[in-house]
Formats: C-alpha cells, structure tokens, sequence
C-alpha cells in the first residue's frame, strides 16, 4: 500500500490511514481499534462543541459571496483590455501563490496556537483540534460546512470591490483594474482552499478530474497533505495547492516563527492541540 500511494513508510506508520477504510493501520495489524477517528474521546467533545448558529452565518457568507463574486466577474470581463491577459496571467500565479501562503499562515496560527475557549475558540480553533484526532471528518461536511469561514474571508473584499464598480468612474476602474483583477483571482483561491483540502481527505470516490488535479499537483495531493498529519502536526502547512510547503520548510520559517513566538512571550507551541489528542 506504502508504494501504491506513493508514501514514506514513516509516515503511514504515523498519520492516520485514511485510505484504509477500516481505519487501522497496516503496519499495526493487531490493532483492534483506530487510534484516531470519530470515536476519539478528544474528538467527540469537541464535536460536540459545535456553535449553534454556525450553520447559518455559513449559509449567508457562502450566498452572499457567490452573488458578489458573480458581480464582479462580470464587470471584470466588460472593463477587460486585449492587452489585460498578460495581467490575468501573472495576477493568477501571484493569487495562487499568496492563497498557499495566507493558507499556510492561518493553518499554522489556528494549529499551533490559541485554545476552544471563548466564542472565537469555538467558532474557529475547535475545527482545528479536531481535525487532527479526526482528520476525515471533514470529508463528512457538505459544501457549506466545508467552505462557510473562506467564503466569510473574502465577503468583505468581494463587497468593496463590487461597490467601486458601481460608484468609480471608467477612468478610475481601468486604473485601478490589475488591482482589482489580483484580489478577485486570490479571494476565488482562497475561498476553494478548503475544498481542496476536504478532496486531499478523500481517498474514495473522487471524480478523476479531480484526482488528475491531484497528480500534477495544481490543487493539494493527498500523499503531499498526509505529510502534515504525522503528530506533532508542525509542517506543510499550506493547503490550497501546497507548493509554498517544500520551499518553506527549506528555510524552516514556521520553526524561526514559533521560536521568535517563543523567545517574546513564552508560548509554546501546538501545548493545546497535545493536550486534546491524548485524551482518554
């Protein structure tokens, strides 16, 4: 199986078997029960943390994002310029390229940082913990539940855009065009990430165009992510296609970062994220 998917011995020993559906281990075969999943002590309680009027706030990022951004392609493509495609291009490497980064960045502080206490722990660390005792329950979540807080990201940004198109002049949309055509592509890339990162938890049943993705790694690959899963859960980070992962680790910036952290105000990081895995 380690060959098939093309995966260090390491670290399936380590991750959870996502693509074992009995959810054991092949290295462990006298396992009798999963050492992660939904049957988790930790994940149970955090599953059962769940904010009552999440669902809804989901609901009207994800409408109300998908109306703007319909708007604002349209006006994109009426105030677009033959010239405009060298722009398109390189707007949609760059907003490619910082989605992975801002992906890496928010993965990263949520991970290693903060606790479920409080409205925001709730809201937004508890997903966090508990997709590291439960790493499939994602794949579980439908379109809203999976997408809602990256659409929420970019509803703002998506609303100020579409209100200087209705009150800019030309002039001034045209000049502020290559602008706007970055932060359209990056907030379309920021809200697919997740998605993304729930397809590189799939391992059954995914469309093969999909999976193509997968292969040339122009969206997150599943052998790429499972490396992020092997406890401590302190690397690859990035998540939307997962090319910053290789080159940042390189330069060990999230290790600098947490070392940085640490040396300023005495926070250690991922104590909180332990402290729910190891519950019995």
């Amino acid at each position: 199986m380690a060959s098939e998917l093309g995966l260090d011995e390491n670290v399936l020993r380590n991750s959870m078997p996502e693509h074992e559906e009995n959810s054991n281990n092949e290295f462990n075969q006298k396992e009798n029960t999963p050492r992660w999943g939904p049957q988790h002590a930790g994940a149970k309680e955090l599953a059962s943390h769940t904010q009552p009027g999440k669902r809804l706030q989901e609901t009207i990022c994800v409408v109300s994002t998908i109306g703007l951004m319909c708007f604002n392609a349209i006006n994109l493509v009426i105030y677009f310029k033959g010239e405009n495609w060298v722009v398109i291009l390189g707007a949609a490497v760059l907003g490619i390229l910082s989605a992975d980064f801002l992906s890496g960045l928010v993965h990263w502080g949520a991970d290693s940082y903060g606790s479920v206490e409080g409205l925001i722990g709730k809201s937004f660390i508890r997903p966090f913990r508990e997709h590291h005792i439960d790493p499939t329950s994602i794949t579980r979540h439908d379109f809203i539940e999976t997408n809602g807080d990256n659409f929420a990201v970019v509803l703002i940004p998506m609303a100020s855009m579409a209100y200087k198109f209705c009150t800019y002049t030309t002039a001034e949309i045209h000049d502020s065009y290559n602008w706007s055509m970055y932060v359209f592509l990056l907030a379309i890339f920021v809200s697919v990430t997740n998605q993304c990162h729930k397809w590189s938890h799939t391992y059954f049943g995914l469309p093969k165009w999909i999976t193509l993705l997968q292969d040339f790694h122009i969206i997150l690959p599943r052998k790429h992510h499972r490396i992020h899963h092997v406890a401590p859960h302190d690397t690859y980070f990035c998540i939307t296609t997962g090319w910053l992962n290789y080159p940042m680790e390189k330069i060990g910036f999230w290790t600098h970062l947490e070392a940085l952290i640490e040396c300023v105000s005495g926070h250690k990081p991922r104590e909180d994220d332990l402290k729910w895995a190891k519950k019995q």
